[in-house]
Parts: C-alpha cells; structure tokens; sequence
C-alpha cells in the first residue's frame, strides 16, 4: 500500500513539473516566433518526449487511483467519472470562452494567452482521457474471462507503444502507421462489446446512469471539438492532434462511453423483467422459510396470492381451501363471489374440477362467451400433493394469450413450493401429536432426495461420482450442478449448520439461490457475496451455512472456485505427482451479515491436466470417529487420495467411503456426509 501510494505521488510530481516545462518550452517557441529573424530555441523532440512523460505519468497515477474503486456500485463509478474528471471538458468551454471575450473585449490579439488556454485544455484532456480509461477499464473486466483479460492487456500494450511514434517524430497519418492504427480501431471497437456490468442496473441506476453517460458523451464531444477546430491553426507552434495516442484514447473512451449509452437507453424497457425476476426470487425465499418463521398455513396461502398475481400481473384472481371436500374462498381480487361461482360451475360442466388447466382465449370458447365476463385468459393451480388436495388458485387476465409459457412455469415453481411447505407444515405439526414422526419424516427424506441430482452430465473431458449420507431422516449436505454453457459446468456443495428439518429447509433455500443466482452466470466470489445477502434475511441468527461454488471450463482447461468457509479442496495434480488442498480464505455464509462480508471471500483460478483428480466433501467425512473417538482426519483422506489417484472416480469413491466406514464401523454415523470425486480425463474433446 505505501509502495503505490509512494508511486502516485511520484507520478503526480512527474506529470506536474512536464507540463509546466512543456508550457515554459512552448511559450519560449511563441516569443521566439514573434521577433523577426529569431530562430526557435528547443528542438521538437524536447518538445514531443516532454508530451510523451506528461501523459504516461498521469496514466500511471490515474491506474494507480481506480485500482481502489471496488464493488458493484456502477453508478459511483460513471459519478467518479464525470466529477473528477468529466467537469473538466466543461471547465475548458468556460475557461476558452473567457480568453475569447478578453480578446474581444480588448480588441487584442494574444499569442501567449491563447498558447496558455491551449495548453491547460490539453492537461485537462489527458486527465479526462487517463480516468475514463482505467474506470472503462474497470468496468469492461466486470465478469472477465482470461481471454478478455489477456485482449486488454495486450490492447494497453499495444496503446502504449504509440507514444512511440510522437517521441521518434514520426507522422502517425502515413501510408506505413495508417493501417496499424486502423487495426487497433477495430481492435477497440471488439472490446467496446464488453459491457455486461450494464445488465446489473435496475431501472432507476439505469436512468440515473444514462445522465451521466450522456454528460460525459457531451465531455468527449467538447474536448474532441475544441482540439479540432484549432487543429492546423497558423496561430500555434504546436498541435497536439498530431499525438495519435490521443486520438486511439478518445476512440475508446468515447466508442465505449457511447456503446454503454445506447445498451443502457435500449435496455431500459426490459429492466422490468430483471426486477420481477429477483422479486420472484425472493417471493420463493419467504415461501420456503416459512416453516422457520412458524406461520400457519392460512399465512402460506397469503403468500402465494400476493406473490402469484405479482408475478401473473394478473387482473383478477381468487383463492379457494379446501375444507370437508368443498371448496371455500378465501382471497378475492377484482372478482366477486357471483363471478367466480359461474365460472366454478362451467367448469365443473366441462368436467375441469382441480386440474391444471390455461386458456387463454376464452372469448373462442362459447359457454366462456356466454358468460359476458372481462376476462379473455384463465390459469387454474390446484395445490396438491400425491395424497391431499389443499386448495386451487385461478387467476385472470383482460387480455388474449396473458399465460405465456415463461410465466406458466413460475407459478408452477410457487405453488410446488407452497405444496412442500404446507406439506412440511403438516408433518411438524403431526409429529409433534403422534408417534409417526419418523414415518411422516419419510417425505420429507424423498423430498429431500428429488432435490438432490441423481446424475450428472456425461461427457468425455471429465467424470464424477457423488456419495451422500444423512445422519437423520433429512440433513443438511447438499450439493447440485448448472450447466452455463456447453463447456462451462457450476458444481455447488455446502453443509448447513446443525442437522435435522431445519437443516434441510435451509438447504432447500440455498439450492433455490444457486439456481436463481446462476441463471445470471457470475463469477463463485461474486455468488458468494448475493447469496450471503439473500440468506441474512432468512437464516436463524444462530444458523450459517459453508459452500464452495466451483465453474469447470473444459475450453480453458481450467476452473475457478471461491469457499465460503467449507472444508479444503482436495487435489491430486497428475504432472507434478503431488497430493496437496487449496489453502483458499472463506467465511460461512451468515455468519457476518451486512456489507463487510464481501471483504471475506476470495477466487482462486487453477489450470487442471489431464489425470487430475479433484475431491469435495463435507466436514462429516473428515470429521466422522471411530469407537475410540478418533477422527478419520484430512491426513488420511489425503493418503487414500495418493493411493487411488489412478483409478475411475467411481472406484476413488468406493475406495475412500469403503476405509471411512472400516474406520468408524457399521451404523456409526454422527453427521451427514457428501463425496464428490471429479476426474478430469485423459482424453480431451476436439476443441
């Protein structure tokens, strides 16, 4: 930290004392100039690599200044932008009107102001140019892939090597330099395609955004007019359009700040769909922790009529219990009881009694017709488990076709999720009246297990095979998978504290995040962060949950992954024959909640070989004792590791659950118990 505030400091002195030579230089050129016969006293190429260490030393320091900003806050960036720098173009306008109506005024012509206006605008615009670069820069590596991060790295190099072509003196608009420059246009242009922090606006960042995008288009736009109208001036003995790094820096800035303009202002429409989605999300937390919350199922039901119509945007609805086998209305909407008994009773007509059912043309349909209702689309959503029918939900819309399929499986998901918290309900509540608990807990166990992947995809570049074991009926391991893309695979695993129902619901939730999270492929460190957010609002304050998020890309041929305080990976690394864990930082999701968590997780990138194997597991495996109260141990997890790294990953598994259970003996199972052994192949995909 010294260190680069030692070279900030550097930097700024050095640009500070290069400008004011480059002025002092520039100012002797005018006055040289103006006295007939006098010939100019500092040779050009003072002149050009005086330009040259003024715009590398404010680069470097304005780098060196946004490696601090972090976070997602987007709109504290463009706001960093456009106030430390932005204001600038603006300062110029104001600063270069005033030297022409001083002139004006005084009937005078003054080449020394005009060169001092000159260049305090070209200070200003290389400030300008130096922070919206590295805040670009920032932004644009948002989500970043390693090939991303090498195409800028080598887009810096290549930028950089321009200033070559002003210290050497060297006319960038030749036939020889011309179409390199042009390369590296398009080459900007590639990267100006990269904007995916855009996506993460809501609708009001996005409005907010597009003001203070466009004033800092209006910042290009003056700094790019004011140098081109003096350009080729008699007036000046110098002419710093000539500086083609320049002119590569303002097509960035201004290609990116215009492309983030346009995806922001067409975006904004759908910004509505992203807010109802995360609105979904959350609407399935507060169905599923419903039971740790101890509502009642009248307070369930609540729920779901609130969150259905909202996600619907329904017209009209109602809600109807079944009590005794006959149905009761409990919620209304925009409907009344005289409406809904009609349609109740052609339904009953067509023989569509507490099915699921849509149409969504109802004025086609003649009995419907008759009706002379205002609605033209109905869904009917009983909730029902395999053994009890609970009630149906209907709702309507005032326009054709109102049930599109996207929506249909939303309300699906509520109400298979209402189904498993009214029927997790029942079963406490059972439980705790009867001695069938551990018989009625038998449901929850299978519902438990559906949640769990049976298989995962077969491909040739890599294998897995899981093991899962709960210490009870229902536990708290988990683990799932979501295929990203054809060679991107995210692979969760994770272990609620405690054990039991409660354990399980948790796990319920947190399965119900990495899929409603993912959707949005981000990076494990940034999930971790959501995730925490998400669960805050959820978990017991006594409860927290471990995970580790890994994202396999077989194109790379590497994975990133990111722990939220869950046990160690475990690697065998076929080119170095080396058994070793991941050292990696991590806290429990939970466990701090409010912003500072952020500051408690980190990513880790690793190229894998062919041959590598990887082990995940929960703490029950390296936790688990025998009758002597030993535990089995990381050590001999990692020795088992080194005698097995040979075989299928179907026999690893079996080779390591079969010495844990030699090691603790039959029926000797304190805590729950999750194995993922991956596999990477020796043969690899054509790419």
């Amino acid at each position: 930290m010294l260190y680069k505030t030692n070279a900030k400091s550097l930097s700024i002195l050095t640009a500070i004392i290069s400008w004011a030579l480059l002025l002092a230089s520039i100012l002797l050129s005018v006055e040289s100039t103006r006295q007939a016969g006098t010939v100019k006293l500092v040779l050009p190429y003072i002149d050009n690599l005086l330009i040259v260490v003024f715009i590398v030393a404010v680069f470097v320091s304005q780098r060196l200044s946004t490696e601090s900003l972090k976070g997602i806050d987007f709109i504290s960036y463009l706001w960093n932008l456009f106030s430390k720098a932005g204001v600038a173009a603006y300062l110029s306008v104001a600063l270069y009107l005033g030297y022409r109506l001083s002139t004006s005024y005084a009937n005078l012509s003054s080449p020394l102001l005009l060169h001092i206006v000159y260049h305090i605008n070209f200070g200003m615009l290389v400030l300008f140019l130096a922070k919206a670069f590295y805040i670009w820069r920032q932004l644009l590596l948002y989500h970043k892939s390693r090939f991303l991060q090498i195409a800028w790295d080598w887009f810096e190099l290549l930028l950089g090597a321009t200033l070559l072509l002003t210290l050497l003196n060297f006319n960038y608009t030749s036939f020889i330099f011309l179409p390199l420059l042009a390369l590296l246009g398009i080459y900007i242009l590639f990267l100006c395609t990269n904007l995916k922090w855009v996506a993460f606006l809501n609708f009001n960042n996005k409005s907010r955004s597009l003001i203070l995008l466009g004033a800092i288009l209006l910042s290009c736009y003056i700094f790019a007019r004011f140098f081109y109208q003096l350009s080729g001036s008699p007036e000046l003995v110098i002419d710093y359009t000539d500086v083609g790094f320049l002119l590569l820096a303002m097509l960035f800035v201004g290609t990116y700040t215009l492309a983030a303009f346009l995806v922001s202002l067409f975006s904004l429409p759908t910004s509505s769909v992203f807010e109802q989605k995360s609105e979904d999300l959350l609407n399935f937390q507060r169905l599923s922790q419903s039971i740790q919350q101890g509502q009642s199922e009248a307070q369930v039901y609540d729920m779901l009529f609130e969150s259905t119509i909202k996600a619907a945007d329904a017209s009209a609805a109602w809600f109807e219990v079944i009590r005794n086998s006959e149905p009761e209305v409990t919620h209304l909407l925009n409907i009344n009881n005289e409406q809904t008994d009609r349609i109740r009773h052609l339904l009953l007509a067509y023989n569509i009694h507490n099915i699921d059912y849509i149409n969504n043309n109802l004025d086609r349909n003649p009995g419907f017709r008759e009706l002379l209702l205002p609605w033209k689309s109905l869904i009917i959503l009983p909730i029902k488990s395999k053994k009890h029918l609970s009630g149906a939900l209907y709702l309507l819309k005032d326009i054709e076709q109102g049930f599109d399929r996207e929506t249909v499986n939303v309300l699906r998901t509520f109400t298979s999720q209402t189904i498993l918290t009214i029927e997790n309900l029942r079963l406490v509540t059972e439980s705790l009246q009867n001695e069938r608990y551990k018989e009625e807990l038998k449901i929850a166990t299978q519902v438990q297990e559906s949640l769990i992947p049976k298989t995962f995809p077969a491909d040739s570049w890599f294998e897995i095979s899981t093991h899962s074991a709960a210490a009870k009926e229902v536990g708290g391991d988990f683990y799932d998978f979501l295929q990203l893309s054809e060679s991107r695979i995210a692979i969760i695993i994770g272990d609620v504290s405690g054990k039991g129902i409660s354990a399980a619901f948790h796990m319920a939730q947190m399965k119900g995040i990495f899929h409603g999270l993912m959707q949005q492929d981000m990076a494990p460190s940034e999930f971790m962060k959501q995730a925490n957010s998400a669960l805050s609002r959820c978990l017991e304050k006594t409860s927290f949950i471990t995970s580790a998020l890994y994202i396999i890309d077989y194109r790379m041929k590497g994975f990133v992954f990111a722990r939220a305080g869950h046990c160690h990976t475990l690697y065998y690394n076929a080119m170095m024959d080396d058994v070793f864990y991941f050292q990696t930082e991590g806290l429990g999701l939970g466990i701090i909640r409010d912003k500072s968590y952020n500051n408690h997780v980190k990513e880790m990138y690793y190229d894998y070989n062919p041959g590598d194997v990887m082990v995940i597991y929960t703490d029950g495996i390296v936790e688990a004792r025998n009758a002597k109260n030993d535990e089995y141990g990381e050590d001999r997890l990692k020795y088992m590791l080194s005698q097995t790294y040979h075989l299928e990953a179907e026999d690893i598994k079996y080779a390591i659950i079969n010495d844990l259970q030699d090691f603790t003996g039959p029926d000797n199972l304190y805590d729950d118990q999750t194995l993922l052994v991956i596999k990477f192949k020796l043969t690899q995909p054509n790419e």
